[in-house]
């Protein structure tokens, strides 16, 4: 499996690879919601966005991660992020994670677009299977999960410590290369649909 790294544009968002110069762009999309970061391992809100910032740069660096900056092409805002992370490409099988939207962009086109062209990618560069890990209690991001197709595999118990030092469980979610075409197919009604709507 070869993951190459590059930007994945769709109707309404394009997927950029994260670079230095986003640095304040990056920083007005995510350093909001003090809840949604609460259990995050790293808290990025005001003096802790170079505590966030950083390790992804190096990530990128060196290999091991691919972060991509949502912008939303009607405005060209970046509004999020996501990555590909624990990259077993030997393995043929890939994490998407570190996701955060900013509010304004929640239950719209961001996050379904954004995991269409993200699983397109994985998949069409020989993904077996694909991994979702999310907090335990994170009911929203569990459900999103799940509405793209994926299937709960189970809860990882004491598998991260919050940035505030809390020890937290986290439920682990998986798409394999067969799961993926009904799920293609229902995210693309679902982005047909909110086009013709909005």
């Amino acid at each position: 499996m070869e993951l190459n790294f590059f930007s994945l544009e769709g109707r309404f968002v394009r997927l950029e690879p994260v670079v230095p110069a986003m640095k304040e762009s990056m920083r007005a999309a995510i350093e909001c919601d003090a809840q949604a970061w609460s259990t995050m391992t790293v808290n990025p809100l005001i003096q802790g966005f170079d505590a966030y910032w950083l390790p992804m740069l190096e990530g990128i660096a060196n290999g091991r991660r691919h972060a991509y900056a949502v912008r939303q092409l009607s405005d060209g805002r970046i509004v999020g992020t996501s990555s590909f992370m624990e990259l077993r490409l030997t393995q043929r099988g890939v994490e998407i994670g570190a996701t955060f939207v900013h509010p304004d962009s929640r239950g719209g086109f961001a996050n379904p677009e954004s995991k269409l062209l993200m699983l397109d990618h994985a998949f069409h560069a020989g993904a077996v299977r694909v991994e979702f890990v999310v907090d335990a209690e994170n009911m929203g991001s569990q459900l999103a999960v799940l509405k793209l197709g994926a299937v709960q595999e189970g809860v990882l118990r004491n598998r991260k410590i919050a940035w505030n030092g809390e020890v937290r469980d986290v439920a682990l979610f998986s798409m394999t290369a067969q799961d993926w075409a009904p799920a293609r197919a229902n995210l693309v009604a679902r982005l047909a649909a909110y086009g013709r709507s909005n």
